[in-house]
């Protein structure tokens, strides 16, 4: 057997995130279907992480373990010739027997997309929230600052995540300003909850409307209550950018 590691880019519009389900359409169900196919022989695909629906990936990391002697070549454009559209193979490489995507990783960095402008966009619909009311930006920025650091994040925790426990390290945490009302923010962190990025997008923009005051943030991560912080960033905005070993 070897174990074969890749990198992902795909549009999850179309997808109930990336884990299998049963009576839902997934990234992970799409891709095994396809490796089963190329490998001739049944494919259990570990991820690094499971986003949620609707949510992108620039460069989700998975490995399978295969008998299969097919050429590493093969797991590259030959599966992106199996794959639809919205999925796609960046680059297939031999990894070591006990490298796990997920247990193998030491951080992930994710990054959210707002285009901050009073019309809405066609264009930008599927990948990018559109926050038509003015943000300060400075008042957001000010709030992302308190979150480097070791904190417990249960208050910013969707129901229903299966973490025994809310404390997680974040390494970076910013937001930037692009052209036209584009703006990003790019947390890195050692693990992320389940609604994690996007419950904190949603109440720091509840800060740059001038709802509520930045220094809120340090208080709601101490409380640990998630009725307290702001509601959940639409979807579509988050993207998993990158997977650090």
């Amino acid at each position: 057997m070897i174990n074969i590691r890749l990198l992902l880019e795909y549009d999850g519009t179309g997808y109930h995130g990336w884990q299998r389900q049963k009576n839902a359409l997934t990234i992970q169900e799409v891709v095994e279907t396809a490796l089963a196919k190329l490998t001739g022989e049944p494919v259990k695909l570990l991820g690094s992480g499971r986003t949620d629906a609707g949510v992108h990936a620039r460069g989700q990391v998975a490995n399978f373990h295969t008998s299969s002697h097919i050429p590493l070549k093969a797991f590259h454009a030959g599966l992106n010739s199996l794959l639809p559209r919205d999925i796609a193979v960046l680059d297939a490489a031999a990894a070591p027997p006990d490298f796990h995507a997920r247990k193998s990783a030491r951080a992930k960095t994710y990054e959210y997309l707002i285009l901050n402008r009073p019309e809405p966009s066609p264009l930008n619909r599927r990948y990018a929230w559109v926050v038509r009311e003015a943000l300060n930006l400075e008042a957001m920025a000010r709030a992302a600052a308190v979150l480097s650091g070791e904190h417990d994040f249960s208050a910013f925790r969707a129901s229903g995540s299966g973490s025994g426990h809310a404390v997680r390290e974040v390494l970076a945490a910013a937001w930037h300003q692009g052209e036209a009302g584009r703006l990003r923010f790019v947390i890195t962190a050692n693990g992320f909850l389940r609604g994690m990025v996007r419950s904190l997008v949603g109440t720091m923009v509840e800060m740059g409307q001038g709802k509520r005051p930045p220094e809120d943030l340090a208080g709601l991560l101490a409380s640990g209550d998630r009725a307290g912080a702001g509601p959940t960033a639409p979807a579509q905005g988050l993207f998993l950018v990158k997977v650090l070993y």
